[in-house]
């Protein structure tokens, strides 16, 4: 082997490495090059639909590159806009139409060997005069559940608005320019269950070295409790003695 060659080798298997390292890869292969892919464990079309009476008609635009796992991994290769394409995306900017995308509804955590099913298809859109004025220029975000199962796509534009500037060069449009990536759910924050524990037990500790907090209320407060007792006593006391006298006094009067 010529060492001409083996540099060319050398220099295209870094490439393909680092290819793979990246969330998103826009390398210009066509889809049919997509199947012979050694890092992906299967591939589902990306379709695209831009039409002037706004009537989908969907058309493979690319292919997603999926490998499965607890961290899927998602690249992407795209074909090239026709001449056709290119005129026809210009014609629906120019009435304000829009422009479609929509990938199959799998699971990017299925089992290699298992058969994936696909359920359907997620769908969504921006005006094609924003496709037209960022040159082709995207990002695409696909969104998982819990399961790995994609629920949502969604696509932004770079700029995302509308300026009505001309693109007259129709070579700007004949490339994407994507940046492809997957969102997976956050776990919310649990309950601070053990720190809830640690405060109860810090609490009943605290109880525990001071014991007059555990007293009654009578043990607190019997200094107070006992006086009122005897006086309450004393003073009914008093007015059995009083009544008895008064009503001894009118019964001699009455004697006399």
């Amino acid at each position: 082997m010529r060492p001409l060659s083996i540099v060319t080798a050398v220099i295209s298997l870094i490439l393909s490495i680092a290819c793979i390292e990246v969330v998103w890869c826009n390398n210009g292969r066509r889809v049919g090059d997509v199947q012979d892919a050694e890092f992906s464990d299967f591939s589902v079309p990306l379709e695209h639909s831009f039409e002037v009476d706004d009537v989908s008609k969907f058309r493979v635009r690319g292919a997603l590159l999926l490998k499965a796992g607890r961290e899927p991994g998602v690249s992407l290769s795209q074909n090239q806009l026709t001449q056709d394409d290119r005129v026809k995306l210009k014609d629906v900017a120019s009435v304000d139409g829009l422009y479609r995308i929509r990938v199959p509804r799998v699971s990017l955590q299925a089992d290699r060997q298992t058969e994936r099913q696909m359920d359907g298809y997620l769908t969504a859109f921006v005006r094609a005069c924003a496709m037209v004025e960022s040159h082709l220029s995207d990002v695409i975000t696909l969104h998982t559940d819990v399961s790995g199962t994609l629920i949502g796509i969604s696509i932004v534009t770079l700029p995302g608005a509308c300026r009505g500037a001309d693109v007259e060069d129709d070579v700007d449009l004949e490339l994407f320019n994507t940046t492809l990536s997957v969102m997976a759910p956050v776990n919310a924050p649990g309950p601070e269950t053990a720190l809830f524990l640690e405060r109860l037990e810090q609490e009943s500790e605290n109880k525990g070295k001071n014991p007059q907090e555990q007293k009654s209320f009578f043990a607190k407060y019997w200094m107070y409790i006992v006086p009122l007792v005897l006086f309450l006593m004393m003073s009914g006391a008093q007015d059995q003695s009083g009544g008895g006298a008064g009503g001894g006094g009118a019964a001699n009067g009455g004697g006399r």
